[in-house]
């Protein structure tokens, strides 16, 4: 059955449609904004996955390149390997997908966005967020939605509800949130240093304006919605978790206070051993052949054992309370040919960070389906399997990787200098030496000494901070909470929240949360967000002991670019023939020359006196006359009237016989000849661009600065 709803949103009419297109998937949808389509279809399999122990779950967002009326580029002609931002998007619709499916979910499932159109004016990753919410919700999968997808900006003051491309160019920020009827359950975004009062209000207005599209939502599926599979969740053994509690407790609440990660996981593991054997071997086991049982028993224990010793005593699993943070060490300059280098350790997690710095042929050429994209800021993030103690291939990054480096290059972009102020290609890599939670935000430190070590004026340092949640919810109705500052992996792992903040002194420039639970209240967001500002500057304050302020040099590996600005009509002077002219000069110099349609050249070299060399070059190209200058000229017409000489390349004045001398000239062949050098002075320029030159004032004078046409 086709059904089509629509509301309005942000001014414009939200269109979400099933019943037409991939009948077959267990949901689809049609979800059109403008003139941006995507197609979003949910599917599971009906039978269940054996001998796993996680959520089998997929989610794929593929830009078609049709869309925007585009053939892809390359050999092949069709699309490829998800590119960085469909690996982004894929990850925008898994966050909030993911934990509202049902405990012990175990059957393959897999969400696929494809964008149909696009209008180059309203972005589609929000709408393929709401589209698989809706796909899944009409569908019999099993779901705890729906939520709805969207961005918030600002502008002037004023919150706007999914801005254009145009738009957001304007806003001092770029948040994506997924909401859900209550709450607010992931957030995805970037801003100019704002407040935390400022981000709260944010997702607030975000959480008002996504109730129209729930309410659509809900509409749809009272028309359209499926009859939802049973699914009955294994049912817990309560005998064998006591049993399992009796056994272990104590000898897990002793592993779990270990300090160090890797004796503490071996440690945990050795009491799981124990258990397995005395309750699932020898005769007469009482458990025998339920191995998995136990050993899920035993982590649920291990689960409540932490959790219960954060929210009674206040205290972490390596001793610290809620609000310490891990012991920080900072250093920069380690590596002597980079161009910035920052090493930047918090308790067992280190990231190694460097910077190249390049120059505008180094620039990131990106084909999507806006054309064609330049990115001169880039940070990519690298994790090797050695940092966590493990062996395992490498097959390159990772979408994990690719969602941290994309969320520390937004916490640092927004501090870069502009490309009229700095103009060098910026590429920062960071190398994860040790993990034990909260690696993206060492990056993010680390990176911002290694840009500060490099020389890179940004406008002000940045950390980052991973705060965590326990949470509970007592039969009485009343909460025990805890939020906890610098969380380890094992806290990331057993507790409710992952919110990352990133910014400077002054405000917020990033951030990304993620939420177990039903969603957090306004109160408990900013509870957070206050005690993440504490921390962040905390940190800020430990790395200005190693580097607080940009170098005033840059490293002497690095090139020098230097910029002048030509009459874009100049621009033929500077290339020549076929490239002939700035081929040559490059060749004389050892430079590097980059000209823009505005005019703008910009020169690298790796010494002064090259650019220096080949600035006067260029300069000597496009060099416009001006009144009253001294030149030394060629002369290379001689008429009755006068002679006419060339002051700059391709640039002639006329020297009326009148100003040959200071005496009578009856004959200006009596004075110059063709070929001959003369110094001359201009006098006037009309507004036809006429030059009119005198010999006869330049006789006798010894200017400070001679203009010569061999320059």
């Amino acid at each position: 059955m086709y059904i089509k709803e629509s509301v309005t949103l942000g001014g414009r009419e939200l269109v979400i449609e099933t019943g037409k297109m991939a009948k077959q998937a267990d949901g689809a949808v049609v979800v059109r904004y403008g003139d941006s389509m995507v197609l979003v279809t949910a599917v599971a399999s009906k039978t269940q996955r054996e001998g796993i122990d996680f959520l089998p779950l997929t989610c794929e967002f593929i830009e078609k390149t049709y869309g925007g009326g585009k053939i892809p580029g390359g050999y092949f002609k069709r699309e490829g390997r998800p590119t960085e931002a469909e690996i982004l998007t894929s990850r925008l619709i898994d966050r909030p997908v993911r934990p509202l499916f049902p405990k012990g979910w175990r059957f393959e499932s897999q969400i696929i966005a494809m964008t149909l159109s696009f209008d180059k004016e309203n972005p589609t990753d929000v709408l393929a967020m709401t589209g698989a919410s809706a796909a899944l919700h009409l569908s019999n999968i099993p779901w705890a939605g729906p939520f709805a997808g969207l961005r918030v900006g600002r502008i002037d003051g004023q919150f706007v509800v999914n801005p254009t491309f145009s738009q957001r160019e304007q806003s001092d920020m770029d948040i994506v949130v997924a909401a859900s009827r209550d709450a607010i359950v992931m957030v995805e975004g970037g801003a100019d240093q704002i407040s935390e009062e400022a981000l709260v209000d944010a997702l607030m207005f975000a959480h008002q304006s996504a109730q129209v599209v729930l309410d659509l939502i809900e509409k749809l599926r009272g028309a359209a919605g499926k009859e939802k599979r049973v699914f009955v969740p294994p049912p817990k053994d309560e005998v064998l978790a006591a049993r399992v509690a009796e056994l272990g407790r104590e000898r897990m609440r002793a592993a779990v206070t270990i300090r160090d990660k890797h004796s503490r996981h071996e440690s945990e593991a050795a009491v799981e051993r124990e258990i397995v054997a005395e309750l699932c071997t020898g005769e007469g086991a009482p458990y025998a052949g339920r191995e998995k049982e136990v050993i899920a028993a035993v982590q649920s224990l291990h689960k409540k054992i932490v959790r219960d010793m954060i929210l009674d005593e206040q205290v972490r699993i390596d001793g610290r309370r809620t609000t310490d943070i891990r012991p920080i060490s900072c250093e920069v300059g380690l590596l002597p040919r980079v161009h910035g280098s920052g090493l930047f350790t918090r308790g067992e997690t280190q990231g190694l960070v460097t910077v190249t710095l390049g120059t505008k042929q180094d620039e990131q050429r990106i084909d999507s389906l806006l054309g064609e994209i330049f990115k001169r800021f880039m940070l990519h993030y690298n994790f090797p399997p050695f940092c966590t103690g493990e062996v395992k291939p490498l097959r390159g990054q990772s979408r994990r990787e690719v969602g941290h480096g994309a969320l520390a290059e937004r916490a640092l972009l927004r501090v870069m200098p502009k490309e009229e102020e700095f103009p060098y290609v910026v590429r920062v890599v960071s190398e994860i030496l040790e993990s034990n939670g909260s690696s993206s935000m060492a990056t993010v430190c680390g990176g911002s000494l290694a840009l500060m070590d490099a020389g890179v004026p940004i406008k002000a340092p940045v950390s980052g901070i991973a705060m965590g949640l326990i949470y509970e919810r007592m039969p009485d109705g009343t909460e025990r909470t805890a939020i906890l500052s610098d969380i380890l992996g094992d806290e990331d792992h057993l507790g409710d929240m992952d919110f990352k903040v990133c910014g400077t002194r002054f405000g917020i420039t990033a951030v990304q949360m993620d939420i177990k639970i039903q969603g957090l209240s306004r109160e408990l967001l900013y509870r957070a967000l206050l005690q993440a500002r504490d921390g962040r500057l905390y940190i800020l304050d430990k790395m200005a002991q190693a580097l607080s302020a940009p170098r005033t040099e840059l490293s002497r590996y690095a090139p020098r670019i230097y910029t002048i600005n030509v009459k874009p009509d100049r621009i033929r002077d500077i290339i020549g023939p076929g490239g002939k002219t700035i081929r040559a000069i490059i060749e004389q110099t050892g430079v590097s020359i980059d000209v823009s349609d505005d005019g703008t050249v910009s020169i690298a070299s790796p010494d002064g006196p090259s650019a220096q060399q080949a600035m006067d070059i260029i300069k000597g190209l496009t060099a416009e006359p001006e009144v009253g200058n001294y030149y030394m000229g060629t002369v290379r017409r001689i008429v009755e009237f006068g002679a006419f000489v060339e002051i700059l390349p391709g640039t002639d004045g006329l020297i009326h016989i009148s100003e040959l001398s200071n005496e009578r000239v009856n004959n200006v062949s009596d004075v110059l000849r063709e070929g001959d050098e003369v110094l001359v002075k201009v006098i006037s320029i009309d507004r036809m661009g006429k030059i009119r030159l005198s010999r006869k004032e330049a006789l006798g004078q010894k200017p400070d600065v001679i203009h010569n046409l061999r320059q």
